[in-house]
């Protein structure tokens, strides 16, 4: 719930959101009080607004005199007031239906994904094909020079793919060591993505029997792109709804940064990452969003998993902050359990 806000100030700020969400627009003290839900004077309203803006929830654009919610202001209200709807039966099948099995090759099955999300939100969708993880058999770090160090991981099926990392040039050989030894107490038919959340959740549990030098390491090396990798794509739909939803044009280049970044190779496994704890739906807000960490800006994304409980893609949307979350919300959740119960059944 929002912290140290008494009835007043909930009821004017969820006002102010609720109408930015619907409109775009900023919200003055005349609204509020021609909007019927709000028995008080303008004079009123307009301190409470002050209030709020103090508190750092709302802030006042330099070309109105009305309010607009900050990207802090968006998380309470996701967090503490946000109500989210359930999707109809018939949005259920159509959901269903556009991500028909059939004959369907993978690849295509992401594509439908991506197309009935766009088409259902009408918000830029994004779907994280799985990458092709294979059980490890063993992870070696081999020093190469001062400043680097080599990653290789050993599948069980004999094939054997690198990594580079960086290194400081002061850590002792002794510090990879003892990082390969603690992975390998663990890896042994695992993937990688598996390794990644099992290791997390280890490092957390021994926290004080791991140095803070070999948590790193570990951290580090399994978060480097392999060496020639490109398993994973991303599938992109409704790209001309950010282009038509800009509400000035100096967010222009930010809409081409966000497609060059789509492009990235990198970008799959940073989505994968901040997937990687969820058990659920996640809602990103400004530069909470480590993918594309912009003001303005809010990703709602889903992970979907393997038969085996792994996380291997994830699904969503991106767009201004000014999106229908409540109803959006479930429509990611939904479309994410259908692409696992499609996966399981390939």
């Amino acid at each position: 719930m929002l912290p140290n806000l008494n009835d007043r100030q909930l009821d004017i700020f969820r006002f102010v959101v609720d109408n930015y969400l619907q409109t775009g627009s900023a919200v003055g003290s005349r609204t509020i009080s021609d909007g019927g839900r709000i028995t008080l004077s303008p004079a009123t309203i307009r301190a409470v607004l002050a209030d709020l803006e103090n508190e750092g929830f709302l802030y006042a654009p330099h070309t109105s005199a009305g309010r607009m919610p900050t990207d802090l202001g968006l998380r309470y209200y996701i967090d503490g007031l946000l109500e989210i709807g359930n999707l109809t039966k018939e949005e259920q099948k159509s959901l269903e239906e556009a991500c028909k099995q059939d004959e369907t090759s993978y690849r295509e099955l992401y594509e439908q994904a991506g197309t009935a999300l766009y088409g259902l939100s009408q918000t830029t969708s994004l779907v994280v094909a799985p990458t092709k993880d294979k059980p490890l058999k063993q992870i070696q770090f081999v020093r190469l020079e001062a400043e680097k160090a080599l990653v290789v991981l050993v599948h069980q099926d004999g094939s054997v793919s690198n990594r580079l990392m960086s290194l400081n040039p002061s850590l002792p050989d002794s510090a990879l060591m003892r990082a390969s030894n603690f992975l390998n107490d663990h890896v042994r038919g695992k993937t990688l993505s598996g390794l990644k959340t099992y290791i997390a959740a280890e490092i957390k549990k021994h926290k004080n029997s791991i140095d803070r030098l070999t948590q790193s390491l570990i951290e580090s090396g399994l978060a480097s792109p392999a060496s020639g990798s490109k398993s994973g794509f991303i599938v992109v739909r409704g790209q001309s709804t950010l282009l038509n939803n800009l509400e000035n044009s100096a967010r222009l280049e930010e809409v081409s940064d966000l497609f060059a970044m789509l492009e990235e190779q990198e970008t799959i496994s940073k989505l994968l990452d901040t997937t990687r704890d969820a058990d659920g739906v996640q809602i990103f807000v400004g530069t909470e969003n480590k993918v594309f960490a912009r003001s303005g800006w809010s990703m709602i994304l889903s992970p979907y998993k393997s038969n085996d409980g792994n996380i291997v893609g994830a699904l969503g949307v991106i767009g201004p902050t000014r999106l229908n979350y409540g109803r959006i919300i479930p429509m990611v959740d939904y479309t994410a359990r259908i692409m696992e119960k499609l996966l399981r059944g390939k």
